[in-house]
């Protein structure tokens, strides 16, 4: 196996590269923005630029990646190691402001993406690509990996009515692009006017690599995806968000499993699941009946029954449609005891949970009406997508 090298690796081993980077650099990172070696991207920047590293700033979850879920809120403060400042774009604000910009000449983001529309990253980059239009700041991605390969796409695209911060571009769920080509394509497609963005491209990744092909460790990118397994299953799974049900946050294995208290898992799963599943067509997947005791979030300290899922073929496994499917059983299964998570979502007051992660309210109605399989295939629609998609590719 040839390891990937990280556009941040690329950058620490190329001294002409460096150097043409003269002004005053900020840095967009977090837990998993490391080099080859392990040493977190804000060393590899003070060792590169010295004094003129002036300011730091985290995403969602924090630049430490130790705030959860959405609404969670992290501060601004000075780093004690690095005695520079760390900005929040999850804080008061998700769009920096003209004073955190101030005295900034090349702003590098690096973080790790997991690929899904739902993951908040890409709209930091695009956010700070649309404040950045009418000033003389630079944009530079250290791209990284899309671990869901950049080849499947797979989910309904985005209806712009319900756009927000996990949603704010026509993508689909499994979109393809690694964070670097967000950037292009939000250039390309969706800006006002180009500004001065850059990427400093992965060395030896191919578009059919899931992460474990590239020979990369695994560090969580956010609080409850600290195994790579999680984020294969995390297009289907963070659709529970939108319910009353746990998605595994306070377990060792979220955003791989669901459960309620109510659910009885090995009879549900022997007397109606097992058999759904095998009439479904869906491949490459395994569920399997637990139960489980969340520390934290929903149903804390309470016993749930539920399912976990488990990937026995990437290849043909399709997480958003088994996430939709196990959402459609469960709904009907559950009668009653189904809730669907009630706003506010991710700041806005108005519209349901669901609808918002799903970027549209038909998926909700596909489940509550017991649609099928075919009808949910036809909310797949790339024929608009796929042409920008192919345009912007860099690998």
């Amino acid at each position: 196996m040839v390891k990937v090298a990280t556009g941040l690796d690329v950058l620490c081993n190329d001294f002409h590269l460096q150097k043409e980077f003269k002004g005053n650099v900020a840095l967009l990172c977090h837990n998993a923005s490391v080099d080859k070696d392990f040493v977190p991207a804000a060393v590899r920047f003070k060792e590169l630029f010295g004094s003129r590293f002036i300011k730091l700033f985290g995403p969602q979850h924090g630049f430490s990646t130790d705030a959860q879920d959405n609404m969670i809120e992290t501060d601004h403060y000075v780093h004690p190691h690095f005695n520079i400042l760390v900005y929040s774009l999850y804080s008061e604000t998700r769009v920096p402001t003209d004073e955190m910009l101030n005295g900034i000449d090349h702003f590098f983001v690096d973080l790790q993406d997991v690929g899904c529309r739902m993951y908040t990253y890409i709209y930091s980059l695009t956010l700070l690509l649309e404040k950045c239009i009418d000033k003389d700041i630079e944009v530079i991605v250290l791209d990284r990996p899309n671990p869901l390969n950049g080849i499947t796409l797979e989910g309904n695209v985005l209806d712009p009515k319900y756009a927000s911060f996990i949603g704010r571009h026509p993508i689909p769920v499994r979109h393809g692009m690694t964070i670097g080509e967000v950037g292009l394509m939000h250039q390309k497609y969706w800006a006002d006017k180009p500004m001065n963005y850059r990427v400093i491209k992965m060395r030896n990744w191919e578009r059919n690599m899931y992460f474990e092909d590239t020979g990369l460790s695994w560090l969580l990118p956010s609080p409850n995806l600290s195994r790579y397994e999680s984020a294969m299953t995390f297009p289907g799974i963070v659709l529970f968000e939108g319910t009353q049900l746990s998605e595994g946050r306070g377990t060792t294995q979220s955003l791989e499993l669901v459960g309620h208290p109510s659910i009885e898992p090995f009879a549900w799963y022997d007397r109606h699941l097992k058999q759904a599943l095998e009439k479904s067509g869906l491949k490459g997947v395994a569920i399997r009946p637990i139960t489980f005791l969340p520390t934290f979030n929903k149903h804390a300290d309470s016993v749930c029954g539920g399912f976990q899922i488990h990937v026995t073929d990437r290849n043909v496994f399709q997480p958003w449609r088994v996430g939709q499917w196990l959402l459609r059983e469960l709904y009907h299964l559950m009668e009653g005891d189904f809730k669907w998570l009630q706003p506010p979502y991710e700041y806005d007051y108005t519209n349901m949970p669901i609808d918002i992660i799903n970027g549209t309210d038909k998926l909700r109605y596909w489940v509550e009406q017991r649609g099928s399989l075919q009808m949910l295939g036809s909310l797949e629609d790339f024929s608009d997508y796929e042409p920008k998609f192919r345009a912007i590719q860099i690998y």
